[in-house]
């Protein structure tokens, strides 16, 4: 190998990394590895069903998330403090997206009364209206972020229990950090098993 191709296969290999990076969080799929994907030193455990859990204390801060949901009014996670948060990661385009949308506005509409709120973001969806159009099939009553370049999936910190693919579920406790997280399609049972325990704890 000569010197002179040595940097341009440098720059190929980080591009390359970079792309991997892209295509793994905008990949749609139903299947799941159950892979935790936080390296070897993890405060969380994954289980053969692909739901990543973290124990209270060892858990960490979801970011600070602001923007505007697909009606264009201002979003903000904070405004959930106090709140179990429930953050599921969906673009209209994903088929495993569209199975799963009926269990999570039940879940949504079962939960509210005990204090448990859903946000969405929305992504790789250039337009709202596509995702607008989604969110009035499958009767979806929660707000979403709007975040078509995935800014805000970046913000969750790495090793963390953080979005790796489409869908991906979040459950963020009551203090604001990250308890749970589902890389796959959920179904009521599923994402109440994530939901309960959050519930449960005082």
């Amino acid at each position: 190998m000569s010197l002179s191709r040595a940097p341009r296969r440098t720059l190929l290999a980080a591009g390359a990394g970079a792309l991997a990076a892209a295509l793994t969080l905008s990949a749609c799929s139903g299947d799941s590895n159950g892979k935790s994907g936080g390296g070897g030193d993890t405060n969380f455990v994954t289980s053969t069903g692909g739901i990543s859990t973290a124990a209270k204390g060892k858990r960490v801060a979801a970011p600070e998330l602001s923007g505007k949901d697909l009606q264009g009014k201002p979003l903000d996670l904070a405004d959930y403090k106090g709140k179990i948060v429930v953050m599921n990661v969906w673009g209209s385009w994903c088929t495993p997206c569209r199975s799963e949308a009926k269990y999570l506005e039940k879940v949504a509409k079962d939960t509210k009364a005990q204090g448990v709120e859903f946000v969405g973001i929305n992504t790789r969806d250039t337009q709202t209206a596509p995702a607008r159009a989604f969110e009035q099939e499958f009767g979806v009553s929660y707000p979403s972020f709007h975040d078509p370049i995935g800014k805000l999936i970046l913000k969750f910190p790495k090793g963390s229990l953080n979005p790796q693919a489409i869908p991906t579920t979040l459950v963020i406790d009551r203090e604001g950090k990250i308890a749970a997280r589902a890389l796959r399609p959920l179904d009521d049972k599923m994402l109440r098993s994530m939901v309960d325990p959050l519930i449960a704890e005082k």
